[in-house]
C-alpha cells in the first residue's frame, strides 16, 4: 500500500509535489547490474575533483551530483566529516519523517538539533561509507540503504554523561526516499546498543532513563502480523530458487516469513551459504549457518508470539553478477522469555530493521542486519508498567 507523504516545494524549480512512497516493487526500477556503486575507497575521503558526466537522470537534484550513490556520500561527508550541519535543511523536506533507534522524529529541526548533539559528543567521528543500495528513479523517488562504519572518540558530553574519551567503532544503515534533492522520510538505525557499551555506560540503565522520558501513556507503535491475526496457523511460503529465477522479492519474503513466522529455522540450510558472513545489532558478528539459526533462535524464544511482516524490498544486480538487496521489516511480540533480556516482563513491543542481503549463485554470502534494539529495551525496562 502506498504510504502518502508531505506536499513539498524543491527549493530550486519552484514546483510543489505530493510525495508517495509505494514500497512495492511492481512499479519501481531496479537497477539490473552493479554499474551504479559505491567505488572503492570512498569512504571518508572524497575529494575526487572529476566524477565525470551524470551516470543517470537526476531532474532536481543539485548538478553536483552524478548519480544517486553520489548525492548519498556526500551530503552525508559533507553533514558529518564536514560538520555542515545546515546542509541538513538543503537535503532533508522540511516535514521529514525519520524513523530512528528511538522512535519516530517529525521535521528537520529535530534533524539539525540532534545531529549538532551527537557531532559535540563525538566531535572526531569519522563516516566511512561501507555500501550503497539503491532502486528507483527522479519521477517516482529515488530509495537508497546505506551502510556506513562510524569510528572516533567520545569527546564531548551526551544525554547520557560526560565524556569518557573511550573509542567508538559501529556500523549504522540508514534507508532513504529521496526526490527532488530531498530526504522525505528515512529509517536509520544508529546501532545505539553498540556505542553505549562502547563508550561505558550500562544500556539498561540508559534505556530505564530514557524510559522516564516517555508520556506516561506512551507505548510502542501498534503492530499487529498476519501470523497473529484470528489465531491462524501460519503455513509455509513458497520458496523461490534464484539459480533457477530472478524473483528476488520472493525470495526474500519466502525465506523471512517461514523462519521467522513458520519457526522453520531449516529454510536457514537452504538459503544460505555454509560459510555466510552475518553481522547483527551490537556488533554481534557470526559466521556460518549455525550463527544466523543461533541468532534467529534467540530472538523467537525471547518473544514467543513474535511475528513479521516485510514493508519493503529492493535490489540491484542479476544472476551472474549477484544481488545486493534491501529489506525493511516490522514485528511484534511479547517479552515471555528469558534469553536476550532477561527477566520476562511480559510487555509487548514493537521491533523493526533494516537488512541488507548479498546472494551469489543462489545463497545469502553475506547478511548485515539491525533492529531496534534500544527503543526495544525502553519498553522494556521503563519504571512504570503500560496499560494493557
Amino acid at each position: 500500500m502506498a504510504e502518502a507523504g508531505p506536499v513539498e516545494g524543491d527549493g530550486r524549480n519552484g514546483r510543489a509535489r505530493v510525495v508517495v512512497h509505494d514500497p512495492s516493487s511492481a512499479n519501481r526500477f531496479m537497477p539490473p547490474d552493479h554499474a551504479i556503486a559505491l567505488d572503492l575507497g570512498r569512504g571518508a575521503t572524497i575529494e575526487t575533483p572529476d566524477r565525470g558526466p551524470r551516470k543517470h537522470s537526476m531532474r532536481g537534484f543539485e548538478d553536483e551530483y552524478v548519480d544517486i550513490v553520489d548525492y548519498i556520500v556526500r551530503i552525508t561527508h559533507r553533514i558529518w566529516e564536514d560538520q555542515d550541519v545546515g546542509y541538513i535543511y538543503d537535503t532533508y523536506a522540511p516535514g521529514c519523517r525519520v524513523h530512528d533507534d528511538a522512535g519516530l522524529q517529525i521535521g528537520v529541526e529535530r534533524m539539525v538539533s540532534g545531529t549538532i548533539d551527537s557531532i559535540e559528543a563525538f566531535a572526531d567521528a569519522r563516516h566511512y561509507a561501507d555500501d550503497v543500495i539503491w532502486a528507483g528513479d527522479d519521477e517516482r523517488g529515488f530509495v537508497t540503504s546505506h551502510r556506513a562504519f562510524n569510528v572516533g572518540h567520545h569527546t564531548g558530553t551526551w544525554r547520557w554523561g560526560p565524556a569518557t574519551h573511550r573509542p567508538l567503532k559501529l556500523w549504522v544503515i540508514a534507508n532513504c526516499l529521496v526526490v527532488d534533492n530531498l530526504i522525505v522520510e528515512e529509517w536509520v538505525l544508529y546501532n545505539t546498543v553498540a556505542r553505549l557499551l562502547q563508550v561505558g555506560v550500562d544500556p539498561v540503565a540508559a534505556a530505564r532513563l530514557a524510559g522516564r522520558a516517555l508520556p506516561a501513556l506512551a507505548g510502542p507503535q501498534s503492530t499487529e502480523v498476519d501470523r497473529l491475526i484470528g489465531g491462524r496457523v501460519p503455513v509455509l511460503a513458497p520458496e523461490v530458487d534464484l539459480t533457477a529465477s530472478d524473483d528476488v522479492e520472493g525470495f526474500v519474503r519466502g525465506l523471512f516469513h517461514n523462519l521467522y513466522n513458520r519457526r522453520d529455522l531449516s529454510a536457514v540450510d537452504r538459503h544460505y551459504a555454509s560459510n555466510v558472513q552475518w553481522h547483527g545489532t551490537s556488533n554481534r558478528e557470526g559466521h556460518g549457518r549455525g550463527d544466523v539459526r543461533s541468532m534467529a533462535r534467540k530472538l523467537l524464544a525471547t518473544f514467543p508470539d513474535f511475528g513479521l511482516e516485510v514493508d519493503e524490498v529492493y535490489w540491484m544486480g542479476n544472476a551472474d553478477e549477484g544481488w545486493s538487496v534491501s529489506v525493511r521489516w516490522t514485528g511484534a511480540g511479547t517479552h515471555d522469555g528469558h534469553v536476550l533480556y532477561g527477566e520476562p516482563t511480559g510487555r509487548r513491543v514493537r521491533i523493526w530493521g533494516l537488512t541488507q542481503l548479498y546472494v551469489r549463485r543462489g545463497v545469502v554470502v553475506e547478511d548485515w542486519s539491525l533492529f531496534n534494539e534500544f527503543d526495544v529495551m525502553v519498553h522494556l525496562f521503563r519504571d512504570e508498567a503500560l496499560p494493557g
